[in-house]
């Protein structure tokens, strides 16, 4: 994102507007990586989002206070500032209450484009801050047992960027699943038909089991999911302890992927009413014994 963010100056900067005129820059960097790294910030914000980029290189969390303060000083409107600061807070209301600033200063830098840019969210540079800082917000609102303003907000952050390159709709599922909003839930899951993920494929298992109950059509997308990824059972039913920490990255049908989804959905399955039962029961099945997790 650094880089993307510096090409996106110099190519403002020099006044580029056609297709020709960016092709033949972006040819020229290629030869010559130095007139990129030269160009400097072209706004105060340009500026304070420089400092947010180093902090997030920072190791020491001191440092990227200190940064993220020096950003707001530059730049009042620097939501990523107000993230960093909420991430340092010592208390859930104070990292709610930064967050809550920091959605409120990418909505005034993004202005009038706020509008123009719906459905195009996080394609564009300039809105991330601002989606980064308002899912911060709702995670912030959920731990604090404000759950309804919590899936709003990411219901609303789907509609702004439908592509959701945050991976926001497995939060959403889960959450809506532990408040029992099995209506909400299926419309989300009609959504997106084509996603792989063990997410998605339990997810819908467990919404099918609370709607229709073991019907053939659960049990069937069950023993798919298992299929899919066959190391989440064995989270979900306490047969292996979920790691002290989970990985930043999963590959689908791995074990790392099955640790991530437990982790979140592992309430959502104990608050569904013989849901784990039925897991146990189709994990033992005949029809499940001799086969392999494909990875």
């Amino acid at each position: 994102e650094k880089m993307l963010a510096r090409l996106q100056q110099a190519i403002q900067e020099r006044g580029l507007t056609s297709a020709e005129e960016i092709q033949a820059y972006l040819h020229e960097l290629m030869a010559d990586e130095a007139p990129l790294f030269s160009i400097g910030p072209l706004t105060p914000l340009d500026q304070a989002q420089a400092l947010i980029y180093d902090a997030w290189e920072e190791e020491d969390e001191s440092r990227r206070v200190q940064l993220a303060r020096r950003a707001l000083k530059i730049s009042p409107d620097c939501a990523d500032a107000y993230s960093l600061l909420a991430e340092a807070a010592d208390t859930l209301e104070k990292s709610r209450d930064l967050y809550q600033k920091g959605v409120q200063a990418g909505e005034r830098a993004l202005g009038e484009s706020f509008a123009e840019l719906q459905g195009m969210f996080w394609g564009m540079l300039e809105t991330r801050p601002y989606m980064r800082a308002r899912f911060g917000l709702a995670h912030s609102l959920w731990l604090l047992g404000e759950q309804r303003q919590a899936v709003a907000h990411l219901q609303e952050m789907l509609r702004l960027n439908p592509d959701d390159n945050q991976g926001l709709r497995y939060v959403l599922i889960n959450w809506l699943l532990e408040r029992g909003e099995d209506q909400d839930l299926g419309e989300l899951l009609e959504r997106y038909p084509s996603d792989i993920a063990a997410d998605w494929w339990y997810a819908r298992a467990l919404w099918l089991y609370r709607t229709q109950g073991a019907s053939a059509e659960a049990t069937h997308t069950l023993r798919e999911a298992i299929t899919r990824n066959g190391f989440v059972p064995l989270y979900l039913l306490g047969r292996k302890p979920l790691p002290d920490y989970l990985p930043d990255r999963v590959g689908i049908g791995t074990e790392d992927e099955a640790a991530s989804y437990a982790a979140e959905a592992l309430h959502a399955w104990r608050a569904s009413d013989g849901a784990l039962t039925w897991l146990a029961q189709q994990l033992a099945a005949p029809s499940r014994r001799g086969r392999r997790n494909k990875t």
